[in-house]
């Protein structure tokens, strides 16, 4: 018997789940695999973090239900972390949400605000849970081209009237998954002006907005005049703090699709384990240096990788956050041929930029998430492979 729904046959599998695949039966093999493409930061999270949620766990009521929007606690230290970092004012109470990971409350919200047929505008190239929750939703998805000559900011002017008149829901992300691409206030300015022009709420994700480089400071959207009539921002500690597998996210701003993201989730689960919120509370609260110690890491390696990659030859736009670099792949291969050559022939894996959109096609990504001598011999292996190939 065929139990599976038609949707989730529709859905395609995750890239990732392939590459990991692939990954394992080189293993087995006897191939030294390096793994450079998810996300996923290497080093632990921080000590003082670990602590603080070793002290929560041993807290009899801590093992208690969470409220289905997150302990006070953790959603009055999100609200002081804006007050702190951007100057935004939030009331913990109703424009703050928890969520159990960014990733899991980016696709409630979609099935929270989007019906059959609405039309949501997507980052072409972008993470691809984006697209997967809109399909799911059974809305259509109108792409938003980014690319190198435009600076990958949203090209709105491309919109149709037609499209952003039954456009219900906009996704942007900055600093970007995947093409590290980063902007100032100016241009989130001019999406929340084409968001009020159209009657369209804006979801901005900010999973990389503390791994910035340079002096480079990510803007909240938040920041612009009216925006939280018409927006809502995401974000994570994954990255940040190296807290991947703690779950931990939030969602801020407009008060009616915070409410109605609530109104889901208190249907579909039941919070995040208590020990953890606070735990989290605290690494917001207390998280600054270590932040910036974690930042240099990230830099140092990918200012080497950066340069060792452009003396080979490869053409990539510096980055000022994320933990990825955004790669050109030569002229004569397309995404998915070149990941698979340095795959095959030398054990390295990338992400092809088409599993981000067909935007993405003659890219690839690399996750800066292995310690430098595994990188520089991953630039031993590629330098190999293309003087050989």
């Amino acid at each position: 018997m065929d139990f599976t729904s038609k949707k989730i046959k529709n859905i395609k599998p995750s890239i990732f789940d392939g590459f990991n695949q692939k990954k394992q039966d080189l293993k087995n093999k006897g191939v030294d695999v390096i793994d450079l493409g998810i996300g996923a930061p290497d080093k632990p999270a921080p000590n003082f973090v670990v602590e603080e949620l070793y002290k929560q766990a041993k807290i009899a009521n801590n093992h208690r239900y969470s409220s289905f929007d997150g302990c006070y606690e953790y959603r009055k230290a999100v609200s002081e972390f804006y007050a702190k970092e951007y100057g935004v004012t939030l009331d913990p109470d109703t424009e703050v949400q928890m969520l159990i990971g960014s990733k899991e409350g980016l696709f409630n919200m979609v099935q929270a605000v989007v019906d059959p047929d609405d039309k949501v505008l997507i980052p072409n190239p972008g993470y691809p849970t984006y697209r997967t929750a809109v399909n799911l939703a059974g809305a259509d998805i109108v792409d938003l081209p980014l690319d190198a000559e435009n600076n990958y900011e949203p090209q709105l002017e491309k919109i149709s009237e037609e499209e952003a008149k039954r456009t219900k829901l906009m996704l942007t992300n900055y600093p970007n998954n995947p093409t590290t691409s980063v902007v100032g206030v100016d241009v989130l300015e001019k999406v929340i002006e084409f968001a009020k022009k159209h009657h369209i709420l804006v979801a901005n994700d900010t999973a990389y907005n503390l791994v910035t480089f340079d002096g480079y400071k990510s803007p909240s959207i938040l920041q612009v005049d009216g925006a939280k009539n018409t927006s809502v921002e995401f974000g994570s500690l994954s990255k940040s703090f190296n807290m991947t597998g703690w779950r931990i996210g939030y969602v801020v701003g407009n008060r009616e699709v915070l409410e109605a993201i609530k109104k889901l989730k208190s249907n579909m689960d039941s919070g995040q384990f208590l020990a953890i919120q606070k735990a989290a509370a605290f690494a917001l609260k207390n998280g600054d240096d270590f932040i910036k110690k974690n930042n240099l890491v990230i830099q140092k390696r990918m200012e080497m990788m950066y340069n060792a990659l452009t003396e080979l030859g490869f053409e990539i736009e510096k980055p000022k956050g994320t933990i990825f670099l955004w790669i050109k792949t030569p002229q004569s291969y397309s995404s998915v041929e070149f990941a698979d050559k340095l795959l095959k022939e030398v054990g390295v894996i990338v992400t092809p930029g088409n599993a981000f959109g067909q935007c993405g096609e003659g890219y690839f990504r690399i996750a800066l998430t292995v310690e430098s001598d595994l990188l520089e011999e991953t630039v031993g292996r590629i330098s190999k492979m293309m003087n050989v190939g």
